[in-house]
């Protein structure tokens, strides 16, 4: 066995890791504006592309991380990586135009899945029952309350250096994440358990996942919920900006609903034993429907007006809700898809993540194309979209009667 850090410092590391994808997303997001003045000839829509290709990079990463983790070792894999996200970072940097911007966010995306996947492995990898639990509860706590900070810190860089300035810190971050796992971390997957990486072995797990109806409708209703987060992310700041006028504010209220967030992964574990998964992603899913419909019926009632009125509130509040379900579902339909397909688990958690990602991605991109200055398309399409899980939730409790009896 590799010798282990301090808990403390393990623990600080592994959150590291995981918080890059939150830090190269969301404290880019007080950037937007600009990007969009100077690369997008003044086009806010065209400018959301940037956090659309690091989002299909990094699910396009997830595919193959995690299988390229377990043949060649945790260590040089995130290495890699962060060799990939700093020439993302430094392409992005020296950007002349929104097209190269786009390439080089959808390397740092490829590179940033790396370190995202490999580091839950690595925990896997050094721990074992309570004492893996444990940990990864920290490194959660930490991973949910980043995202929150980030675009306050990413206003504050914009602020001192201009938005480019922001790829700096991106290779700052990456840089020094590395160099601490590098230089302290010994390998924590000896040879003598590593798998030879076979292409063929992700194509059987794709058509045996798919070929199990549990898992067919877990990944759809994930990728449901992952469109409506994606969506949100993508346009939380053109609404604060060119509805509400309140593009100074975003990064503080963006802070009060990460913190306020971040409690979701808390009430879902003190709930699961009692009420199962299932259930709380149901009941997730009514309470986000019934709060859409109404959000949608108060749109014609309430008067449109900018900065903090009626109708800014009661958006903030949908927003709130549509981030607080991640944690009350996200994980639970990861458990219910993995149940049936434990054999594979490696393999099926990298695909799970890719396509709900990418089709996430895909999707989120669209409606940030379509964005017309109010709330309709993402209120639309997040009402739609959770619609639609329903029938697939209910099929799903069918199908756990049927196993039980």
């Amino acid at each position: 066995m590799p010798q282990r850090l301090h808990p403390a410092e393990f623990v600080a590391l592994m959150a590291m890791m995981m918080a890059t994808v939150a830090f190269s997303i969301d404290s880019l997001l007080p950037a937007l504006p600009e990007i969009g003045r100077e690369l997008a000839g003044g086009d806010g829509n065209d400018a959301q592309l940037v956090l659309s290709a690091f989002m299909v990079g990094m699910g396009v990463g997830t595919l193959f991380t995690g299988p390229l983790s377990d043949s060649f070792g945790r260590k040089p894999v995130i290495l890699c990586g962060a060799v990939v996200y700093i020439a993302g970072a430094l392409i992005s940097w020296q950007a002349p135009s929104l097209e190269v911007l786009i390439l080089g966010r959808a390397l740092q995306g490829l590179g940033a899945s790396a370190a995202r996947v490999v580091a839950i492995a690595i925990i896997r990898d050094l721990y074992s029952g309570r004492e893996m639990a444990r940990l990864i509860s920290f490194v959660m706590i930490v991973f949910t309350v980043f995202p929150a900070m980030a675009p306050l810190l990413g206003n504050w860089i914009i602020l001192a250096g201009g938005w480019r300035s922001i790829f700096l810190a991106f290779l700052v971050f990456s840089f020094v994440g590395s160099t601490w796992l590098a230089t302290r971390l010994d390998e924590p997957l000896p040879k003598a358990r590593r798998q030879k990486f076979r292409v063929s072995n992700l194509w059987h797990a794709l058509r045996e996942m798919f070929s199990i109806p549990m898992v067919r409708l877990s990944l759809m209703v994930q990728t449901a919920i992952f469109s409506v987060l994606f969506t949100s992310i993508s346009l939380i700041e053109p609404t604060f900006n060119r509805i509400f006028g309140l593009a100074e504010d975003f990064p503080y209220w963006f802070f009060g609903v990460g913190i306020l967030c971040a409690t979701s992964s808390m009430v879902n574990a003190a709930m699961v034993g009692k009420y199962g998964m299932r259930a709380i992603i149901t009941l997730t899913q009514g309470v986000f429907l019934c709060l859409s419909v109404t959000l949608l019926l108060a749109y014609t009632v309430i008067p449109h007006d900018s900065g903090y009125g009626i109708y800014f509130f009661a958006y903030l509040a949908w927003q709130a809700a549509a981030m607080y379900q991640m944690g009350l579902t996200i994980g639970n339909l990861n458990a219910l898809a993995m149940e049936p397909i434990g054999h594979i688990a490696g393999l099926a958690a990298s695909v799970l993540g890719a396509v709900s990602t990418v089709v996430a991605a895909v999707i989120s991109t669209i409606v940030a194309q379509i964005f017309d200055g109010t709330i309709l398309p993402q209120l639309l399409t997040s009402l739609l979209l959770t619609a639609i899980s329903f029938p697939m939730l209910l099929r799903m409790r069918r199908l756990e009667r049927h196993r039980d009896t």
